[in-house]
């Protein structure tokens, strides 16, 4: 493999960090996930060990991200079922939030990882499917090397309390209004 397609060692080259933080893109205009991602290629660029968890995108995605994880090492993990505002089956999405949220608090309690990322979490807590104390404890109490980056729509409040950095993206403009749909390369 070259080292493009392989992650470095999980400390060589990691200058040290002042302060393990949880960060949280919120908001209603675009740019919560690809904040996220953008973190995320500087974190790889530092040969950090990544984790995403993605709520709502469907086990069977295979977005523009999902294939550079994948070329980059970073394990990219879709759960969901795909937009559970278009659901038929609500109790199915809830399992699979429930089942996504196991995974998630293993990967960060599991200390194997710089960064988790926990992808439109937001969503499964807002409709009332995860517990926001659960999170939070599972946060407070993660493992004293890890970063975690929550992101989607409507945060509980509660999760904008807890973090450390909470960027809202305010929508001024776009191109749906005009009737133009997401675009592979821009939106996924």
């Amino acid at each position: 493999m070259s080292d493009i397609e392989q992650p470095r060692g999980r400390h060589e080259g990691l200058a040290p960090k002042r302060k393990p933080l949880v960060l949280l893109y919120t908001g209603h205009g675009k740019g919560k996930t690809s904040s996220a991602l953008g973190v995320t290629l500087r974190a790889w660029g530092r040969g950090w060990r990544i984790c995403w968890l993605q709520f709502i995108k469907s086990k069977t995605a295979n977005y523009g991200e999902t294939r550079a994880a994948r070329r980059m090492g970073i394990e990219m993990i879709p759960l969901g079922d795909g937009f559970t505002w278009l659901s038929k089956d609500i109790e199915k999405d809830i399992a699979l939030a429930r089942e996504c949220w196991a995974l998630a608090r293993e990967k960060i309690e599991s200390a194997q990882y710089d960064l988790v990322v926990l992808d439109e979490i937001t969503y499964p807590i807002s409709y009332g499917w995860l517990d926001v104390q659960d999170v939070i404890a599972t946060l407070r109490e993660r493992p004293a090397d890890v970063h975690v980056i929550l992101t989607g729509r409507d945060a509980a409040p509660e999760l904008v309390e807890f973090a450390d950095l909470v960027t809202e993206m305010t929508e001024v403009k776009h191109p749906f209004q005009q009737g133009i749909k997401a675009q592979p390369g821009l939106d996924f």
